[in-house]
């Protein structure tokens, strides 16, 4: 069921021009009645209104965790921008959060090594937009455990509860049920398919949208 954040996460969305609607082809080769691009949150006002909405999910998940990650490229913006926000949570007494990253190629001068900020330690969630083939998280998990820490969970702006596949062979879960499944760690997500169509359902300027979107999640959603 939607929640208010939720709710409130896609009409941001949807205001920024993040979120569209008409027929996009995705990643995968499909065309899609809807394209989200987190890129397009690329101001300082809507980065730090979206560090809030992480923020927030993350404490209403209730899961205890020591610092972020953020995945080169997207995910650097996003760990620093919340981990700001989480510092400034009223929830949190004002607890300060660690951040680090990776960078795409080692650097082989000053400090040198892949990654940035804090060392990793304890319990670590990655941040990113959205999953699709999960490449970015086993890559993160990867590091994560060999600097000795653990990967808690992982935190996106938007699960589009898609299975993966060709038509005829449709994978049996999610990008985001694969990643549950194979690391043992929980996928928080802002919001969801259901949320976008939850929206779609409640405002009469979107309804030309509506039998497109039902269409595809009943074709390839979970």
């Amino acid at each position: 069921m939607a929640n208010s954040l939720s709710i409130e996460f896609v009409r941001f969305a949807l205001a920024q021009g993040v979120l569209k609607f008409g027929e996009f082809k995705v990643k995968s080769g499909r065309m899609s009645p809807y394209f989200f691009n987190a890129g397009l949150f690329n101001s300082g006002a809507s980065i730090d209104r979206l560090a809030r909405f992480y923020a927030q999910a993350l404490v209403d998940a209730g899961l205890p965790f020591d610092m972020l990650f953020g995945p080169a490229y997207k995910g650097i913006a996003l760990a620093t921008a919340t981990s700001m926000a989480l510092a400034a949570h009223p929830a949190r007494s004002a607890a300060d959060v660690p951040f680090a990253f990776n960078r795409k190629e080692t650097k082989d001068h000053g400090e040198g090594g892949m990654l940035v900020g804090a060392p990793l330690h304890g319990r670590v969630v990655i941040i990113d937009d959205v999953i699709t083939a999960g490449t970015s998280v086993r890559e993160s998990v990867r590091i994560i455990r060999q600097a000795g820490a653990q990967p808690a969970a992982v935190l996106i702006a938007l699960d589009r509860m898609e299975r993966a596949g060709a038509d005829a062979a449709l994978s049996a879960h999610s990008a985001v049920q694969d990643v549950e499944q194979t690391y043992g760690i929980p996928v928080i997500s802002i919001a969801t398919l259901s949320d976008i169509m939850a929206v779609l359902a409640d405002d009469p300027s979107l309804a030309a949208h509506r039998d497109a979107v039902a269409a595809y999640r009943q074709r390839y959603g979970i």
